[in-house]
């Protein structure tokens, strides 16, 4: 839980972690440009620290209090930088290691959801090219094939006929991935950010492109946020509910965002967490603060401030 403070010095030096080795580096670096920039807005001893491993396992010889970690994708968000803070004892805002590595892998992920029957898309493990062709015949033409552990849509490709499934197997498998087919719900883009434990107001997301892929989320700016949405009150709280259920089922705490389809029917199929999400221009979660009244710099404030119950790094 956020303990509240209106004084920058309660907080110590802050080093906010960006960059780092992963395919989302460029996206760390806008986003840890940002944080910084509106940590040090707000009076706050803060620097940037371009994060790879070495940065890291030194990081307590620049005589850190807390770190800001916007470390996106492989290293960042799986775990492992949670626990270099762990065993540093330096408290960060967002989920500990055994949440985030779960979040990580979209498949152990989907695996907690159905045991916990929160509506996900089928799915299955693909091996080879003919798995692929094996899980066009089960799911229809479009579905989606994606890695199984990357983040900003890295890799994903949402498959419209047979001649497009080879490449969009070899897409996603990448270097040593585990590569997954889902079912594609044919239906509205939405996400809901998470901030303390409560939800924000849903977002629907109309991409420029084909689906919400990373040219959509980072690059184009014909992409199309609804915030708030013209859903029903009682409906958008069914909704905040169950993404907050899905946030709480992996162990996520802090902040974080829950992407889901709508389907026509208005039913959710949950699709990832996300436990640190993008903190860019283009980006959700301070898109969702606004709408409630929170600027980008009150956002990061309150973000930091889920920290300060910390004594000697993270539970």
């Amino acid at each position: 839980m956020r303990k509240r403070t209106s004084n920058p010095k309660d907080f110590g030096k802050v080093a906010v972690l960006m960059g780092g080795w992963s395919a989302e580096r460029q996206v760390s670096l806008w986003s840890g440009e940002g944080v910084l920039a509106a940590l040090k807005r707000l009076g706050i001893d803060a620097i940037g620290v371009d994060a790879d491993r070495e940065a890291l396992l030194t990081l307590p010889k620049l005589g850190v209090d807390r770190a800001f970690s916007v470390l996106h994708g492989t290293g960042g968000e799986d775990g492992t930088v949670q626990a270099v803070l762990d065993l540093h004892g330096i408290p960060y805002p967002g989920s500990g290691v055994l949440a985030s590595a779960l979040a990580m892998d979209k498949l152990r992920t989907k695996r907690i959801w159905k045991a916990e029957r929160l509506p996900t898309p089928d799915w299955r493990i693909l091996g080879s090219v003919a798995d692929a062709h094996a899980a066009a015949e089960r799911f229809g033409y479009p579905f989606i094939i994606k890695p199984a552990a990357d983040g900003s849509s890295v890799g994903v490709s949402k498959v419209k006929e047979k001649g497009q499934v080879e490449a969009a197997y070899v897409d996603a498998l990448g270097e040593g991935r585990v590569v997954m087919a889902e079912a594609f719900i044919a239906g509205g883009e939405y996400t809901c950010a998470m901030l303390d434990g409560e939800p924000l107001p849903v977002i629907r997301i109309e991409p420029a492109g084909e689906f919400y892929d990373y040219h959509s989320k980072y690059i184009s700016d014909d992409t199309r946020y609804i915030c708030p949405t013209d859903l029903v009150p009682t409906h958008e709280q069914e909704l905040q509910a169950i993404c907050a259920q899905a946030f709480e089922a992996i162990g996520g705490r802090g902040w974080g965002r829950v992407d889901f389809m709508m389907d026509a029917n208005g039913a959710p199929w949950l699709l990832e967490v996300n436990t640190l999400p993008g903190m860019t221009s283009h980006s959700l979660v301070p898109m969702a603060a606004r709408a409630v009244g929170m600027d980008y710099d009150a956002l990061c404030w309150a973000i930091l401030e889920t920290t300060l119950h910390q004594d000697g790094g993270a539970a």
